[in-house]
């Protein structure tokens, strides 16, 4: 067995995957109105985005009765305030919410979070 992608459920599976795109700098390879896949040039575990018309994006931080997250993407960066410039510029938006002084968690356009953090 091999994991070959995560797969985030969006309302807008081809936006999402342009979004990733543009932040990871991986290919699209699956590009239809319910399914989009992106993977990285090595062939390994890539991401792949579902359409649920009734998508809820989970909050950040949650609470009491709130959507959950149930997952979230951590990716490696060179420098943190270069990467959430590109973040920002890709459609992102930064948490009002910040745990740590080194990581910085963002909200993708579906409002999936992510973190950046320096490796």
């Amino acid at each position: 067995m091999r994991l070959c992608s995560t797969v985030l459920g969006t309302p807008d599976p081809r936006g999402l995957a342009r979004f990733y795109q543009r932040l990871l700098g991986w290919p699209i390879v699956t590009d239809d109105p319910e399914w989009a896949t992106l993977r990285p040039e090595d062939g390994s575990a890539g991401l792949s985005f579902q359409l649920e018309t009734d998508h809820v994006a989970p909050t950040w931080p949650q609470g009491p009765g709130d959507q959950q997250m149930q997952q979230h993407l951590d990716i490696e960066v060179d420098d943190l305030e270069a990467a959430g410039r590109v973040a920002a510029e890709a459609g992102a938006t930064l948490a009002d919410f910040q745990p740590q002084e080194d990581v910085r968690v963002w909200l993708d356009p579906a409002g999936h979070p992510f973190c950046l953090f320096v490796g």
